[in-house]
């Protein structure tokens, strides 16, 4: 059940992600083979990953419990992440969205993925 409720989180960032950046997600990286917005998507994927992790590790002896938990930390982490990313926008010069869709490889998509992976480990350190 863990599997599932990870796997779920883990397609709800990947969504926050397509909403975050201009176009199709999908079509930014597996067909136009961008490199930025994989970067960007990994992150978050890694990043959910985690937290889910260390909610799982972390849970309570309830299944009940733990597994609400695991949820409740996944939302929280994705809404992180969201705020992350909206912050850095609104720190930096132009739209991060378009910056992720340009073909070339663009600091700011590192800048980017760094950021959605800090918001994850700070929701893995409230977890633990």
């Amino acid at each position: 059940m863990f599997g599932l409720v990870g796997i779920g989180l883990m397609a709800v960032g990947f969504l926050l992600v397509d909403l975050l950046t201009p176009g199709k997600l999908r079509d930014l990286i597996w067909v136009d083979r961008n490199p930025n917005a994989a970067l960007l998507l990994s992150a978050n994927q890694l990043g959910i990953a985690l937290i889910v992790f260390t909610a799982i590790f972390t849970s309570y002896d309830e299944f009940g419990r733990g597994l609400a938990s695991t949820v409740i930390f996944g939302l929280l982490g994705i809404a992180v992440m969201a705020m992350a990313f909206l912050v850095l926008d609104w720190m930096t010069p132009g739209k991060l969205g378009e910056v992720i869709c340009t073909p070339d490889r663009h600091p700011g998509a590192m800048v980017s993925a760094a950021s959605h992976f800090g918001a994850a480990l700070i929701v893995c350190a409230c977890i633990a």
